[in-house]
């Protein structure tokens, strides 16, 4: 009889294999991140943590393939071909809630930066150059707005209090949550955004999300606003945003994702001094499969072995997160 087998295509510590192991000992288990490892394992593999672009090929358009598990290793799911998955009835896990600490940290070190020119002292630095560059901005007392208040936002919602802001978060339910002040829904964007001093976006991209931050939203914002986006690049219109930064409305922008990545070299964002850009890496962190293979999924293989339903990070494919 031919073992089961699961294809973990990142390169990770042998203590989390072991760990894995002994969950299901009878099990093959191969790890690798490299194509040319994944490309012969993952037509045989009943579960693959950390899908990889192109194993579409060797698992969905096999007859009689396997898989019936997927778990990513990334918080988004938009790049995965759902659609097939679904129709497969594959389970979906998330890495979701493995980002709060790094990305919130992020988050506020843009805000930080911005807010206290740090950036742009940075720059002088370089040129031995001692010049006040009109600092006068504070976060204490302001407004934070959160659009999108899962794990990410929550704990950046936490850190704002912190710093004595109010807090407004924004999602499609309307649901409360801890450290927010005051919830809308999405529906309500036109009114949250002339309310903030600052705009974060930690929303996934779906079909309603797509471009949803264009030129009227930027109109909308305080012309001393400052906007962060760690969600996806294209969740806003990037031409809006670049004119928004060059005309005033907005006074600046940290950004980790864009359009289309790497940023291109003739992106005016790179060269604008109210702009931090940081290289989609707000999520990079020292424990991270640390927390994807013990805090999502052990306990879902646990669950998964006695055919109950992943509880933990569980995608729904209707709504694309």
């Amino acid at each position: 009889m031919t073992a089961r087998k699961l294809l973990i295509a990142q390169n990770i510590d042998a203590a989390y294999v072991e760990k894995v192991q002994k969950i299901i000992p009878d099990w093959t288990i191969v790890t690798g991140k490299d194509k040319e490892t994944w490309q012969k394992e993952a037509p045989n593999a009943e579960i693959i943590a950390g899908w990889k672009k192109g194993m579409e090929e060797y698992t969905l358009n096999r007859e009689n393939a396997p898989l019936k598990w997927v778990q990513t290793w990334s918080a988004g799911v938009n790049n995965l071909p759902l659609d097939r998955l679904s129709s497969h009835n594959i389970q979906l896990t998330s890495a979701n809630g493995v980002h709060a600490f790094p990305i919130s940290e992020t988050i506020f070190a843009l805000m930080l930066g911005l807010t206290r020119k740090i950036h742009t002292y940075v720059r002088h630095q370089q040129t031995k150059t001692w010049d006040h560059s009109n600092l006068k901005f504070e976060i204490h007392g302001k407004t934070l707005g959160i659009l999108g208040t899962g794990a990410i936002g929550r704990e950046t919602a936490k850190i704002g209090q912190a710093f004595g802001m109010k807090v407004l978060g924004m999602r499609h339910s309307g649901k409360p949550e801890q450290y927010i002040d005051e919830m809308y829904t999405s529906d309500r964007l036109h009114d949250l955004l002339p309310e903030c001093d600052y705009v974060v976006v930690t929303l996934p991209l779906t079909k309603e999300t797509n471009r949803m931050l264009g030129k009227k939203e930027f109109q909308l914002m305080k012309n001393t606003a400052f906007f962060i986006n760690i969600g996806r690049g294209d969740i806003v219109v990037e031409e809006d945003l670049i004119h928004a930064l060059h005309t005033g409305e907005i006074a600046g922008a940290g950004l980790d994702v864009f359009e289309k990545e790497p940023l291109e070299d003739n992106s005016p964002l790179w060269n604008m001094e109210n702009v931090i850009i940081t290289p989609h890496t707000a999520g990079s962190t020292e424990y991270y499969d640390q927390r994807v293979i013990e805090d999502i999924f052990i306990p879902n293989l646990k669950d998964y072995l006695v055919d109950k339903s992943l509880s933990i990070n569980a995608v729904d494919y209707n709504k694309g997160y």
